[in-house]
């Protein structure tokens, strides 16, 4: 390795927020970007309606294809310890295990080359790979029975780095099984 490389990956190691693992020409998404404009935003823990779902199906086509890089939370689908080998990327920690799930337009499924070894459950991490609009259904195991998530991405072969999302807050108004542990 080059001395400038070196110094390069050093700096990187140090950096307390971790750039996103953006492939060459990668457009940077935000969650907005997945759903239609004329559809509000979710609100975690509010009670999805049918109008909520159908609308959650509409995916944003124009993406389907391209190189992309989005940063959420991770939720395990496949994994052994600490090692994940499939995971939903959600845009809020807790969405999907306890709470109303997010509509399928604000759910994607990342498969990776290899494992990513996970620190704990909802990671913040930072994706990039090529986006398919695919409205798929994923069962996850929880702790007290099965849930069905419904994804409307799926991002195959990606590139995961940890990121720094900035400090978890609980979500004001929304109660979940865990409440207890903030008193």
């Amino acid at each position: 390795m080059r001395p400038g490389m070196l110094l390069l990956a050093a700096v990187a190691a140090l950096s307390p927020i971790a750039a996103p693992p953006a492939a060459a020409g990668a457009q940077q998404l935000t969650w907005e970007m997945l759903r239609p404009a004329d559809q509000p935003g979710w609100v975690p823990g509010a009670p999805a309606s049918p109008a909520a779902v159908r609308q959650g199906e509409v995916l944003a086509q124009p993406l389907d294809g391209e190189t992309v890089s989005l940063s959420g939370y991770l939720l395990p689908v496949d994994r052994e310890g600490d090692l994940v080998y499939e995971f939903l990327l959600v845009p809020t920690p807790g969405g999907c295990s306890h709470m109303a799930h997010p509509p399928a337009n604000q759910v994607v499924r990342v498969s990776m080359p290899a494992p990513y070894r996970l620190r704990e459950i909802y990671e913040p991490v930072s994706v990039s790979g090529t986006l398919r609009t695919d409205l798929e259904q994923t069962q996850l195991e929880i702790i007290d029975g099965v849930t069905v998530i419904e994804s409307g991405y799926a991002l195959g072969g990606a590139q995961v780095a940890a990121a720094d999302l900035g400090p978890r807050r609980p979500i004001p108004g929304v109660d979940t099984p865990w409440s207890f542990l903030r008193n």
